[in-house]
């Protein structure tokens, strides 16, 4: 597949958008049990801070951000989830100002303002940008001396397109036992593919996937620093949920949540 570029990654999401946020609304159980609770910790968001949410979606975290205090300015390229955010954002609307602005652009993230920002966020969209050296080049002018991004992905290792969800059956100790594992047949090389986020979407999304060692990379080499690292995993659950979900995969963490300073 030719790699997309960001017009082709812009249309899907446009295309998406409105569905996404009437199925998301303030967060599904993936979001609200896996990804949330880690960026709170992890962002430890104060009262009077001011922090930017990088392709914020319908604003379900900016809208947390400001519950907690913070004054925040979010911004995605797609003008419908922009429209998303500002129809569900009905209070503290004078501490979020949203924007359209595309992540892959530098002068337009530039533009926000130089130094301004306490802390910066981005849940679950990393692995969804065509190209991430602009953002990364651009953090450490946004940033304030010592402040932290946090960002959130599909595991690289283990929720990727490279990875399958296996169920096998042993038998131990006289009884019949089924086991999850995840099977991985690429990771280090990086690339695009096509992929179902939520099942019934519009249209298929483009992932990026890249190793971790190259991922990392790009914000080593702007002057970034990992200082915390959640990976998280559903407890296994006993629901009618299909047995290849991740439910039922206790022990593999399908999502990775990183913070990064700079040092």
């Amino acid at each position: 597949m030719t790699k997309p570029n960001g017009d082709d990654v812009r249309a899907v999401w446009e295309t998406n958008a409105r569905w996404w946020d009437e199925y998301y609304k303030e967060g599904n159980d993936f979001h609200l049990t896996l990804i949330a609770p880690s960026t709170e910790r992890l962002l430890g968001v104060r009262p009077g801070e001011t922090v930017l949410d990088i392709a914020c979606g319908n604003g379900v975290f900016a809208r947390r951000m400001a519950e907690l205090g913070a004054t925040v300015v979010a911004f995605d390229f797609s003008e419908r989830f922009i429209e998303c955010a500002r129809a569900r954002t009905k209070n503290h609307t004078e501490r979020i100002e949203y924007r359209v602005i595309d992540a892959t652009d530098g002068d337009a993230m530039v533009a926000l303002g130089e130094g301004r920002f306490d802390a910066a966020v981005c849940t679950m969209a990393i692995m969804d940008m065509s190209d991430i050296e602009p953002l990364a080049a651009t953090l450490p002018r946004l940033l304030k001396p010592g402040a932290r991004f946090v960002f959130s992905i599909l595991h690289p290792c283990f929720n990727q397109t490279g990875c399958r969800l296996v169920l096998e059956e042993e038998e131990r100790d006289g009884a019949f036992v089924v086991e999850p594992s995840v099977k991985v047949v690429r990771y280090m090389t990086s690339g695009s593919s096509m992929g179902i986020g939520i099942p019934g979407q519009p249209v298929p999304q483009f992932y990026f996937h890249r190793p971790l060692h190259e991922l990392l990379r790009t914000f080593f080499d702007r002057g970034f620093v990992v200082d915390g690292l959640e990976e998280r995993a559903f407890e296994d659950r006993e629901e009618a949920q299909p047995r290849l979900s991740w439910d039922h995969f206790g022990e593999i963490p399908p999502v990775l949540v990183v913070r990064l300073r700079r040092a």
